[in-house]
């Protein structure tokens, strides 16, 4: 997976369904952000299925798009960084 490149997210191979939290046979995704360096907020997003399997692929597809998202912002970061020098 190429969540496990990002530094702030953990994940466990062991696990499978590592972020992933069944409330009365709904899958939920699970995950801890930190706003700022002194406080956490834990998020809880329904997937939208009882089938494990849908739920571990659209964990997967978040944590993707987050990646993709971290991607763009650190090169757009380095694009200004260049810039200025």
């Amino acid at each position: 997976m190429t969540v496990s490149s990002l530094p702030g997210i953990r994940v466990r191979a062991e696990n499978q369904n590592h972020h992933l939290w069944n409330n009365h046979g709904t899958w939920f995704l699970h995950y801890t952000i930190h706003p700022t360096p002194f406080t956490k907020e834990r998020i809880r997003r329904s997937l939208g299925t009882k089938d494990v399997q849908v739920a571990r692929e659209r964990r997967d597809s978040f944590f993707a798009g987050l990646a993709a998202e971290a991607g763009k912002t650190l090169a757009a970061a380095n694009v200004r960084k260049a810039v200025a020098a």
